[in-house]
């Protein structure tokens, strides 16, 4: 069955709700409708519908013109199978000592790798994303330099796979790993279970740090936050609260050109850069907090 989408975007999250919801309305109906943020701090928003015949596109045209957005681009999906398309196309990926893959690449694992099991989700995470990746290299600079932690927090862990990376570093650790989406904290249990670390990664919904099981296991030796701009800085005071004095902060989610806002924030607050890298279009960075600051 062919699958056809109709995207355009538009300034603020009101003025894209309304527009999804009038997409609903249309005739043929869309089998499902999103709204999506662009990352790049111009305030717009990605509104999309697909739809199983081809969409109105007079409606459309009216809708553009009511809702102010661009003019809609309408695109027909091809057939695929859609299994052997994500086999195909998510190759393992390789970040210093971590070798991420699927169950199909079971049989290509080196034999020095740590290897983290990652099948191709909803939940972010899979490791091809430069944020990803620019963690786990952050994580493997900070175990290189003999770091030894007891407490970890994966905050908006997606998929886990940092939360599993530092399990595999350091088996007597207590890692602790966070998300809002509850199917991120689904998906999270499935690969935690599947890489044998089900019972070593408590896995919990939660809105940012405010959370009494996160409460009661800070503070923190390492924090991942692989999140975005916006929320990275709101959670600033509370991060540094949840880490331990000389504790480690990975921030990624940020573009390149919002790095020094976020990197800011946190230096504010005592935590001081030690690492950043870039990967494409996208930092990291890793922060120390200062032995005596308090993050209040």
């Amino acid at each position: 069955m062919a699958t056809f989408t109709a995207l355009t975007t538009l300034s603020g999250q009101d003025a894209a709700e309304r527009l999804a919801e009038a997409l609903e309305r249309l005739t043929p109906a869309p089998t499902g409708v999103g709204i999506l943020e662009i990352e790049d701090g111009d305030g717009l928003w990605e509104v999309g519908a697909y739809f199983d015949a081809p969409p109105d596109r007079a409606g459309l045209m009216l809708l553009c013109a009511i809702h102010g957005s661009a003019a809609f681009a309408v695109s027909e999906l091809p057939e695929t199978d859609w299994v052997a398309h994500v086999r195909r196309e998510l190759k393992p990926v390789e970040a210093g000592r971590f070798f991420v893959h699927g169950s199909h690449d079971a049989d290509k694992v080196p034999g020095d790798k740590v290897a983290l099991l990652i099948e191709a989700s909803m939940a972010f995470g899979t490791g091809h994303h430069g944020t990803t990746k620019g963690c786990l290299l952050a994580l493997d600079g900070l175990a290189d330099d003999g770091l030894e932690v007891g407490s970890v927090l994966d905050l908006g862990c997606g998929t886990a796979v940092l939360a599993l990376a530092a399990a595999r570093l350091w088996p007597e650790a207590e890692v602790l790993a966070s998300d809002i989406d509850p199917l991120a904290i689904e998906v999270a249990r499935v690969n935690a279970a599947a890489n044998g670390l089900g019972d070593r990664i408590a896995c919990i919904e939660a809105e940012g740090l405010d959370h009494p099981v996160i409460a009661a296991a800070a503070p923190f030796d390492l924090v991942f936050a692989n999140i975005l701009k916006a929320p990275l800085i709101v959670l600033a005071p509370a991060v540094t609260a949840a880490l331990a004095p000389g504790g480690r902060v990975i921030l990624s989610g940020i573009l390149d050109s919002r790095a020094d806002e976020v990197i800011a924030a946190y230096g504010a607050l005592g935590n001081n850069l030690s690492e950043r890298l870039r990967i494409g279009d996208w930092t990291t960075a890793v922060l120390r907090k200062d032995n005596g600051h308090g993050g209040e």
